[in-house]
């Protein structure tokens, strides 16, 4: 009996994957659960098992190919059986040591095996011969037209200049697709706006200053990011309706606080997700995001590492960014965007000098359907006390 396997639904709004690599190749034989295809979605890169044993029958997508979930992958078929395509309808038959190509043609018996695995029909091929038999280079001829009548045909259907000059066609597939689709989505089903504040973090500064040789002792490179997560949890804790999301007719309003954090990698952003991040201390938080970022870069993120944030934080001040408008993952209710540290001179309140602070400008998108703009404001004034007063974030 023939299986269809076909591309799981791996939730989170996937609707697509593109293959990456196929591990197997048509004829093979394969164990259950034995990894025969990588596929890549807009969270990561996934390794996907044969649900049964048997042979590779048929490969249906080729490497790089965007596949619709629910779409046949391959056909797994028991031992002996075959499959050949008519009038495209395919038919699963059995062969009992006999050629599915014609007897007609002069060709051995490896020339013959050689163009099933190749996907060759021999009655195509004229060979020059006297007697006609087809040989193994008459075999590379004609995959080699193939690819040529291909290359061609994808030259001539993807013009090199409009009417101003040469232009480049990059694809827009893969990842990059995937994340648009995702943010439109977001656009689409949300009420979005973004208020904006700057963070005198002076004092926290000069904390991470300190402490930073201490967590390095511990092989732990210390940023910014887990002051803020620490900070964020503590202000969505005092404003749980931004650690929400809006289903239906309910606000789902979350008692845990698992906090997403954006990415940048080759293939584009991802977010992984500091899960149950209340009950974590300052060092555990950075050890979980540098393993995590590392994971992401190198493609070996498990995906549910990437699912369940209630809130997402994402840091455009590490490549120079100062403002921005982030835009609200599907599922939450707000984001929050940090830039990039810059001096700012002020006067001293008490002895009316001049004096250098650091500056961090944030940006809250949130969704206004279900959080006023005063309650965002208030986070933010919640936010911004905890962060001048870093030393809160230890209680």
């Amino acid at each position: 009996m023939v299986f269809e396997f076909k591309l799981p639904d791996i939730g989170e709004g996937i609707v697509e994957a593109t293959i990456v690599d196929w591990f197997v190749t048509e004829g093979d034989s394969v164990k259950n659960d034995q990894i025969i295809v990588k596929i890549e979605t807009d969270k990561a890169v996934a390794d996907l098992p044969s649900p049964v044993a048997g042979t590779i029958l048929k490969i249906n997508f080729l490497k790089s190919a965007l596949v619709n979930v629910g779409a046949t992958l391959c056909l797994i078929g028991g031992k002996g059986e075959k499959i050949e395509i008519k009038k495209n309808e395919t038919i699963i038959k059995k062969i009992f040591e006999k050629s599915v190509i014609s007897e007609k043609v002069l060709a051995s018996p490896v020339v013959r095996k050689s163009a099933i695995e190749r996907g060759i029909d021999l009655s195509s091929i004229k060979s020059g011969r006297d007697g006609g038999r087809i040989l193994l280079t008459d075999l590379d001829i004609s995959a080699k037209v193939k690819v040529d009548v291909q290359k061609s045909a994808n030259f001539v259907s993807q013009k090199k200049y409009d009417l101003f000059g040469y232009v480049e066609r990059v694809p827009f597939k893969g990842v990059r697709k995937i994340i648009a689709q995702n943010m439109i989505k977001s656009l689409s089903q949300t009420a979005q706006v973004t208020s904006m504040e700057d963070i005198d973090v002076t004092q926290l500064w000069d904390l991470r200053k300190r402490e930073k040789e201490h967590f390095e002792i511990e092989g732990i490179k210390l940023t910014f990011m887990p002051f803020v997560i620490k900070a964020v949890i503590s202000a969505l804790q005092k404003h749980p309706i931004l650690n929400s999301s809006l289903e239906g007719d309910e606000i789902i309003v979350k008692k845990y606080y698992n906090i997403g954090v954006a990415v940048q990698t080759e293939a584009g952003l991802m977010v992984p997700v500091v899960k149950i991040a209340e009950k974590k201390s300052i060092s555990e938080i950075a050890k979980e995001i540098a393993g995590l970022a590392n994971r992401c870069k190198d493609r070996t993120i498990d995906i549910m590492d990437l699912k369940g944030a209630t809130f997402t934080i994402t840091n455009y001040g590490s490549v120079g960014g100062t403002y921005g408008t982030p835009i609200i993952n599907p599922g939450e209710s707000a984001i929050l965007g940090t830039g990039r540290i810059f001096d700012r001179v002020v006067l001293d309140n008490v002895t009316n000098k001049p004096k250098n602070i650091k500056i961090l400008p944030v940006s809250l998108t949130f969704d206004h359907q279900i959080i006023d703009g005063a309650i965002a404001n208030e986070f933010l004034k919640t936010l911004k006390n905890l962060l001048e007063e870093p030393n809160q974030l230890f209680g």
